[in-house]
């Protein structure tokens, strides 16, 4: 399996590529901006992207994904409680930072839920709902590798902010406690900004679950 991590965007997002170099099949989580180099990426390698994940809707997660659509393809996915999120961060920090637009009329292609198994031969990811930070953010856990990706709900120490327009504190909070502490605690938690950590490492630190 391929897994490689770009750092995107004006405020340094984690972007991650998945890929397989038997089926070619790529994955793109969380595109927040370079998607030129990214595309450039996907196609060195010889892969065919298929799915771009959004782990929520914010701009500096989610910016680039029409325009990396636009260049390698893949359907955009996104739960359908941030999409309301996104075009208020387009509109509000968005064009703060003159973040790049989608094109009009442009729409999300599948939404995302709670229990979803994303199978993209052979890569599988289960969907976690994890909201605090947005109403709608979701988390990617792929067992088969023993990684999760859990974008603004959880860093190396620390936890996403909740006091942006949906966030809450307690739901937050309930969300690492219930759906990523359950999780195996030698998986690799691979977060939205940041260095990766792991679950035992956050559960036994993290100064937020103390």
């Amino acid at each position: 399996m391929i897994l490689e991590s770009f750092v995107v965007g004006m405020l340094q997002t984690n972007c991650y590529l998945l890929g397989d170099n038997q089926t070619h099949v790529a994955v793109v989580i969380d595109p927040g901006g370079d998607s030129e180099r990214i595309a450039q990426r996907i196609q060195q390698l010889g892969l065919n992207l298929v799915a771009i994940l959004n782990t929520h809707g914010h701009f500096d997660h989610i910016m680039d994904a029409w325009a990396l659509k636009q260049r390698s393809g893949g359907e955009i996915y996104l739960h359908s409680k941030d999409e309301l999120i996104f075009q208020q961060s387009m509109a509000g920090m968005g064009s703060i930072f003159n973040a790049r637009r989608p094109p009009a009329n442009e729409k999300v292609d599948r939404d995302l839920k709670e229990g979803d198994s994303l199978l993209f031969e052979p890569l599988c990811l289960q969907v976690l709902e994890t909201p605090g930070h947005t109403p709608g953010h979701v988390s990617f856990h792929l067992s088969d590798a023993g990684v999760v990706f859990v974008g603004d709900t959880l860093f190396a120490g620390s936890i996403g902010r909740t006091d942006f327009p949906g966030g809450s504190y307690s739901q937050l909070i309930r969300s690492v406690r219930e759906k990523i502490f359950p999780l195996d605690g030698k998986t690799a938690v691979l977060p939205g900004h940041g260095p990766k950590t792991t679950v035992e490492r956050e559960k036994m630190s993290n100064p937020f679950f103390q």
